[in-house]
C-alpha cells in the first residue's frame, strides 16, 4: 500500500497470489505500510502453527489475512469517506459557482416541472420572455400578475408576491442569455404618473411601499427598476437647441446614411428604491454619431414607455432606451452609446457609437471592445478603473470551477494564435493553436476549453497553452454532429463539463466532457431523448441555480439532474 504522488493522499495497494490463491495486500517498495511477517512460502513465520487453526485452515495463515484484512477494509474505508469528503466540499463550492452544477457525470432526466407563465405578458409581448431572476438560492419570475420563487432542488414554491397594477420589476435577465443573479428585486407599479415602488428580497419580504412624486419624474425623468436596490431615472440633458443633424438621412424603410454631429447628453439619476435618496448621478455626453444609430425606430425610452415613429422622418436625435442588468447598465440611443456600473461609472466612452461595446465579468471588472478597425479590449477593475488594455478580444471562460485567478483569452484576428492574461492585462503565456479560436467555454480542472473556428474543442493546460487534447464532434456520435455545430451554453461540476450544442438548423444536445482527459463522459441528443414515450430535448435556456439546473421556457420550468 502507498500513498499516491499527488492524489491528496490516495491509498493504493498491490495484490499478489499466495500459494494457495488468496489475494494478500502487500505494500510497494519503499512505502513502508502494513509489514508482513517473513515467509518463505507466504506463511506467518517459524512460530505461526503454534496457535490453534481457524476455520481449518493451516499453519496459521488466515490469522494474518484475517488483521490485514481488517486493515484493509479501515484503510479503504478511510480512502472512500476522504474521497466523499471531497467530492462533497466540490459540490458544495460549485453551489456558488456561476454555471455551477453538483453533478453532471451522468445523463440528464426531468424531476420535477412547474407550469406556468414565466415572465410578464408586456415582456413577452415584446419578444423579451423568459426573464427570470436568482435572489439568494431561488429563481424569481413574473407570472400573471406576482412574483414566483421557485426552489431549485424540487420545484416548490418558496414565496409568491402579489403585483399591482402595471408592474415593472428588474433586474431580469433572459434565461441562458444573461446574468441573473441580483440581491433583490426593484417593482414600479400604479397608472400614469400615480407609480409607487417597492423592493423583495430572497426570502420574499417585501419593503413598505413608496410614493414616486409627479414632480421628480418631470424634473428627473421615468423610473425604471435598476441595480443593487435602486430606481433609475434618465432624461436628455442640454438645450435643444445643440441638434445638429448634420448629413444625416434616413428612408421611411429605416435605410440610414450620414452622421448626427451634435445633440443632447443623458442625465442618469440613481436613487434609492426604499427612501428615495439620491445614490449617484451623471451625465453622458452626446458624441457624433451615425445615422443608423439615431434611427426612431427605437420608439421607445426605456424600453417600456411608447412613442409614436414618425415614418416621414426615421431621424430622432432623442430618442434611447437601457438594457438594466444586475451588474450592468447599457445605454443605447442617438450620441450616448456608453455603459453604466452599479456605481454610476460611464464604461466605453473612447468607444465610437456603434463599433463596440462593454461587458462584465464574473470574476468581477469589465471590459471594453471595439470590432471596427484596430480591435482591442479596454479592461477595467471593479470600481470602473482603466487596469490595462489587450490587443484583440479579449474573452473570459464561459464558466469555471471557481479555482485559481480569473484569466482572459485573446483571440488573434491575424492568425491561430491564443493568448492568456491575467484580468488586469498581466500577460501569461502565447501559444499557436491548430485553428484560430472562437470561444472560451470554460476554465475547468486546469484546462482551459476552447471551441475553434473548425469546429472542434481543444483543451489547454491553463499554465502554458499547451494543447492537452482535442474533441471533434464529427468523428463521433454517428455523424449526428454536423459541420456547423456550435457550442451555445457550458456548466460544471468541477470536473466534466457540460456543453450544450447547437446547430444551424435548430437541433442539438448535451456532451459532457471531462476536463482532464477531454474524454465523452455522456452524451444525449434531442432528436433521441425520449424517456419513456416523453421527449426530454433540452430547450437552450437552461440556467444554474444553487447547484441545480434548470430549464426555463415561456410556459414553465423543469428541474434536470
Amino acid at each position: 500500500m502507498a500513498r499516491e504522488p499527488g492524489d491528496g493522499g490516495r491509498l493504493v495497494f498491490d495484490l499478489v497470489d499466495d500459494a494457495a490463491g488468496s489475494a494478500v495486500p502487500v505494500p510497494r517498495s519503499g512505502s513502508g505500510d502494513l509489514p508482513l511477517p517473513d515467509d518463505d512460502e507466504g506463511g506467518a513465520g517459524p512460530d505461526a502453527g503454534a496457535g490453534p487453526d481457524v476455520g481449518g485452515t493451516s499453519n496459521g495463515r488466515l490469522r494474518v489475512l484475517v488483521p490485514v484484512a481488517a486493515v484493509l477494509a479501515v484503510v479503504l474505508g478511510t480512502g472512500l469517506a476522504v474521497d466523499g469528503a471531497r467530492d462533497g466540499a466540490r459540490m458544495e463550492r460549485m453551489r456558488d459557482v456561476s454555471g455551477g452544477v453538483g453533478d453532471v457525470s451522468g445523463p440528464l432526466a426531468e424531476t420535477w416541472r412547474w407550469e406556468g407563465l414565466v415572465g410578464s405578458r408586456a415582456a413577452i409581448d415584446e419578444g423579451r420572455g423568459n426573464e427570470v431572476a436568482v435572489l439568494g438560492d431561488v429563481l424569481v419570475f413574473e407570472s400573471d400578475g406576482e412574483l414566483v420563487a421557485l426552489r431549485p432542488a424540487t420545484g416548490e414554491e418558496a414565496w409568491t408576491v402579489p403585483l399591482g397594477e402595471n408592474p415593472d420589476c428588474g433586474p431580469f435577465g433572459a434565461a441562458g442569455w444573461a446574468r441573473t443573479t441580483t440581491p433583490s428585486l426593484v417593482c414600479l407599479e400604479g397608472s400614469g404618473a400615480d407609480r409607487a415602488v417597492t423592493t423583495v428580497g430572497p426570502d420574499g419580504v417585501v419593503s413598505a411601499r413608496r410614493e414616486l412624486p409627479a414632480a421628480e419624474t418631470d424634473r428627473f425623468g421615468l423610473p425604471r427598476p435598476g441595480p443593487d436596490g435602486t430606481v433609475l431615472r434618465a432624461r436628455r440633458a442640454g438645450p435643444g437647441s445643440a441638434v445638429d443633424l448634420g448629413d444625416a438621412r434616413c428612408t421611411d424603410t429605416g435605410e440610414c446614411s450620414g452622421t448626427v454631429l451634435d445633440g443632447q447628453g443623458l442625465a442618469l439619476r440613481a436613487e434609492d428604491a426604499v427612501t428615495g435618496a439620491e445614490r449617484w448621478s451623471t451625465v453622458v455626453p452626446f458624441r457624433p454619431t451615425r445615422a443608423d444609430q439615431c434611427n426612431n425606430w427605437l420608439g421607445s425610452t426605456w424600453d417600456g414607455a411608447g412613442s409614436a415613429v414618425d415614418l416621414a422622418q426615421m431621424i430622432d436625435p432623442r430618442v434611447f432606451g437601457a438594457r438594466i442588468g444586475a451588474d450592468l447598465v447599457q445605454l443605447y440611443g442617438c450620441g450616448i452609446e456608453t455603459a453604466v456600473t452599479p456605481g454610476g461609472v460611464p464604461l466605453g466612452t473612447d468607444i465610437e457609437p456603434g463599433t463596440g461595446g462593454v461587458t462584465s465579468l464574473v470574476t468581477g471588472g469589465y471590459t471594453g471592445f471595439t470590432f471596427e478597425g484596430m480591435v482591442r479590449t479596454v479592461l477595467y477593475d471593479g470600481d470602473g478603473a482603466v487596469v490595462g488594455e489587450i490587443e484583440g478580444h479579449a474573452l473570459e471562460p464561459g464558466v469555471t470551477d471557481g479555482e485559481g485567478p480569473g484569466v482572459l483569452l485573446a483571440m488573434d484576428t491575424a492568425g491561430p494564435r491564443l493568448r492568456a492574461y491575467e484580468t488586469d492585462g498581466t500577460p501569461r503565456w502565447d501559444a499557436t493553436t491548430g485553428s484560430g479560436g472562437q470561444l472560451f467555454l470554460a476554465q475547468v480542472a486546469g484546462t482551459m476549453l476552447v471551441m475553434t473556428g473548425a469546429g472542434d474543442v481543444r483543451g489547454l493546460d491553463a499554465a502554458t497553452g499547451e494543447t492537452r487534447w482535442v474533441w471533434d464532434g464529427a468523428d463521433g456520435a454517428d455523424g449526428r454532429y454536423p459541420e456547423d455545430l456550435f457550442v451555445s451554453r457550458t456548466f460544471t461540476d468541477g470536473e466534466s463539463v457540460l456543453l450544450l450544442t447547437e446547430n444551424g438548423s435548430g437541433g442539438g444536445g448535451l456532451v459532457a466532457l471531462d476536463a482532464a482527459s477531454g474524454e465523452v463522459v455522456w452524451e444525449q441528443h434531442g432528436d433521441a431523448a425520449v424517456t419513456g414515450g416523453k421527449y426530454q430535448g433540452f430547450d437552450t435556456s437552461l440556467v444554474a441555480v444553487d447547484g441545480h439546473l434548470l430549464e426555463v421556457t415561456p410556459s414553465g420550468v423543469r428541474g434536470l439532474g
